[in-house]
């Protein structure tokens, strides 16, 4: 599985894939397949957010928790689904309040969020795989070990980025963050269960990109075309 990750990441990530977790997570995964389960996303798809967005690319980190577990929808990055898919409520949230936060921001038709992986977003979920139609099956399996590390060797690596922890199990990730050298935004989730408690009119898209400017950084382009 390593020699599909982004090199930087590789690089501060590599002795992860010789503990005994990853290979017990490993011999997990080819079992799901050996026994007929599908799993999402596909392998190709599955480190898509360390890809896209290298170790000295990164910026701005939104967690989430889980990939979608419906038939074409996750593609390696949290809250994005691939083009043709419908757009999940979180993300159909996510889209309304960067209606209201970002000036002349207009939602797209589509709810991939490639661009923003790109620009220096990493878009990670705590478990990076999941069996189709039960969300939370590949949860305590040895991906969340793995993400853990990810963001302790950002937070320990890098200097000044913005965290945005949305709902209280991303929230329980900022323990691994030194808020001495980084900046968290928390708000709640932007699920339909929990938008009106504190995501809508949160803005943390004009704060994050107001956090980079300050520290003479370029701002994030939200607008997905």
């Amino acid at each position: 599985m390593s020699a599909a990750l982004e090199p930087g990441w590789l690089n501060v990530l590599q002795d992860e894939f010789e503990k005994e977790y990853m290979k017990e997570l490993k011999s997990f995964l080819l079992k799901e397949k050996e026994t007929g389960h599908t799993v999402y996303p596909k392998g190709a798809d599955i480190f898509n957010a360390f890809n896209h967005t290298p170790f000295d690319k990164v910026e701005v980190v939104i967690l989430g928790q889980d990939p979608y577990h419906g038939q074409g929808q996750a593609h390696g990055l949290s809250f994005s689904v691939q083009k043709g898919v419908t757009v999940p409520p979180s993300l159909k949230n996510i889209y309304k309040e960067l209606e209201t936060d970002i000036e002349g921001f207009k939602t797209p038709a589509h709810g991939n969020l490639t661009q923003w992986a790109d620009e220096g977003v990493l878009l990670l979920n705590a478990s990076l795989t999941v069996r189709a139609h039960e969300p939370g099956s590949h949860q305590g399996k040895g991906w969340e070990a793995f993400t853990d590390q990810a963001i302790s060797q950002l937070s320990g690596q890098k200097e000044g980025l913005v965290f945005l922890l949305w709902g209280k199990f991303a929230q329980n990730k900022s323990a691994l963050i030194d808020e001495t050298r980084h900046t968290v935004i928390k708000s709640a989730h932007p699920s339909p269960f929990s938008a009106y408690n504190g995501f809508f009119g949160s803005k943390p898209f004009s704060k994050t990109n107001a956090i980079l400017i300050a520290k003479g950084k370029k701002p994030i382009n939200w607008q997905i075309s």
